[in-house]
């Protein structure tokens, strides 16, 4: 073990700095580097989520592999400790190229191979192995300009980590990504991740290094700071060709909103599919089959006034405002890029009917389930056109309590209508939205429509969504009183897919193909992802 006293003595001398000094640009550095090892941690949890769904699986694959990583990498870093101020710049300079470029090879993998988990876990292994050799190596170099024990220097550099990881930690979501994106995020971050380590070491401990050492740590540092450079030129023309390989040649529109990624493709309203956040959510070609199913048996009774929960494509509004007597249609839609399409881009607008221009339609921007815990009156019908639920950041909406929040708002004879995911392919997801239903004391129905195949999907959701019409979707109707039946209105509109007599058949076939005794889905134990 090398000499504690004797690195005190004999190296504080020839440093460039007084003492006091340079023990404050080793916790400057410690700052930065906690910073910027913090953002790549929530931009592999961001970018996972958003490219492969499951939001806590993949939090949890990154952060367990990350701490195990790290504890491998101070392992690993004792072996540096002889030589720790051109082990700490060589691992700084890694540590930007890795953690910068992280985001653009996920994103690359999933547009040209439809497949990022095994990058997701190489890249959690790699930058948790060079974050956790960071501070041993950081407690040889501020123990080397500054006579201090080590309890102490231990705090010192703790307290300036975990700081610049709180400072990290808040300016991915409220700077970062709003202002540059998930792309320019990560490699604006490793830009000066870079030079924070490198200036520490070649301003600092410059005379610790021989000329051999000086030269590779600039001539590295140099390389990855205008390889990050030129990706940053670069990368607007990466995202135009990643989308073309992901959603086609037909990309019209591509925003990046405050909630999500929205793309459309296609030229016409014949042609047109919408993506959110990678997954095509409306194609043309069909989805009038699944709206019409959503809609249509749920207006069987009094529907006057009806609440449409998601749906800010305007499409379930378009079959709703089909029924001249509808007096009122609200649509709460969390994303208001979303509605913002729906009323002014050209072919989506015609797709819903123009249905935000038809006065009875009152738009909403807001969180389903906060803006039903404000009691905003009673409704005939309630229609839950909402993400699928196993997608994290929609199982509260298809949890017990959220049904019973729609129960409490339903007028008396009133009727739910949710969609609850294949019923064939994903059975244990739809039965568990049935049960969860049940659990706030609604009475259900289920039923299911069968889909038609569409070549309409490109990119790596194209098998999903082909997958998914070929089973079919699935339905549950529920009110709070009696079983509502189901069934048509008998002044429902002309239909393209579906008979009453179908419709009654349909419920018969799913009923009988039931999973008794599924516990419902609650908000302390979310249980979408067992059927996965």
């Amino acid at each position: 073990m090398i000499d504690q006293q004797v690195l005190l003595r004999g190296g504080a001398a020839c440093l460039p700095v007084r003492p006091r000094t340079g023990r404050y640009l080793v916790l400057a550095a410690v700052f930065v580097c906690a910073a910027c090892g913090l953002v790549y941690e929530l931009e592999l949890v961001a970018l996972a989520s958003y490219l492969i769904g499951d939001s806590v699986t993949q939090a949890s694959v990154v952060l367990s592999v990350m701490v195990f990583a790290m504890g491998v990498g101070s392992l690993l870093a004792k072996r540096l400790r002889s030589r720790a101020a051109v082990g700490f710049g060589l691992i700084e300079a890694a540590l930007a190229l890795v953690g910068g470029s992280s985001a653009l090879v996920l994103y690359a993998s999933f547009a040209w191979i439809g497949e990022s988990r095994y990058a997701l876990v190489g890249f959690s292994l790699t930058i948790g192995i060079l974050i956790g050799a960071e501070i041993p190596l950081l407690m040889t170099l501020i123990q080397r300009v500054d006579r201090q024990d080590a309890g102490g220097a231990v705090a010192d550099l703790f307290a300036a980590d975990y700081v610049g990881a709180l400072v990290g930690g808040l300016a991915f979501p409220f700077l970062l990504l709003p202002v540059l994106g998930q792309l320019s995020g990560a490699l604006f971050t490793g830009a000066v991740n870079a030079a924070a380590g490198g200036a520490l070491v070649l301003c600092v401990f410059r005379r610790d290094l021989t000329p051999r050492s000086r030269w590779l740590l600039i001539l590295c540092n140099v390389a990855v700071i205008a390889v990050l450079a030129v990706a940053g030129a670069l990368v607007d023309d990466f995202e135009r060709a990643a989308r073309r390989a992901v959603y086609g040649d037909g990309v019209r529109v591509a925003v990046q909103t405050e909630v999500q990624e929205v793309v459309l493709t296609g030229a016409g309203r014949s042609s047109l599919d919408l993506y959110l956040d990678g997954r095509l959510r409306v194609s043309a070609r069909d989805e009038y089959r699944y709206h019409e199913a959503l809609v249509h048996p749920a207006m069987n009774g009094p529907h006057a006034h009806v609440l449409i929960l998601g749906g800010g494509d305007g499409l379930a509004a378009r079959e709703v405002l089909r029924y001249p007597d509808v007096r009122g249609v609200t649509v709460v839609e969390l994303d208001g890029g979303v509605t913002r399409l729906a009323r002014t881009d050209r072919a989506l607008s015609e797709l819903n009917g123009h249905a935000y221009r038809d006065p009875r339609l009152t738009a909403v921007t807001a969180d389903a389930f906060n803006w039903l815990r404000a009691a905003h009156g009673r409704y005939d019908v309630v229609i839950s056109d909402l993400p699928d639920p196993g997608i994290s950041t929609s199982t509260k909406l298809y949890s017990a309590e959220f049904y019973g929040l729609v129960a409490e708002s339903l007028a008396p004879g009133g009727r739910l209508v949710v969609h609850g995911g294949p019923p064939l392919s994903r059975p244990r997801t739809f039965w568990t939205v049935e049960a969860s239903m049940r659990a706030a004391g609604l009475r259900t129905l289920p039923y299911r429509m069968s889909g038609r195949l569409s070549d309409s999907a490109a990119g790596p959701d194209r098998a999903t969504h082909r997958a998914h019409t070929a089973h079919g979707w699935g339905f549950v109707l529920a009110g709070p009183g009696k079983r509502p039946p189901l069934g048509l209105a008998a002044k429902a509109p002309p239909l393209r897919s579906m008979t009453r007599a179908a419709l009654v058949d349909a419920g018969r076939e799913t009923e009988r193909a039931r999973l008794r005794g599924l516990p419902p889905s609650t908000l302390v134990h979310p249980r979408y992802w067992e059927d996965r």
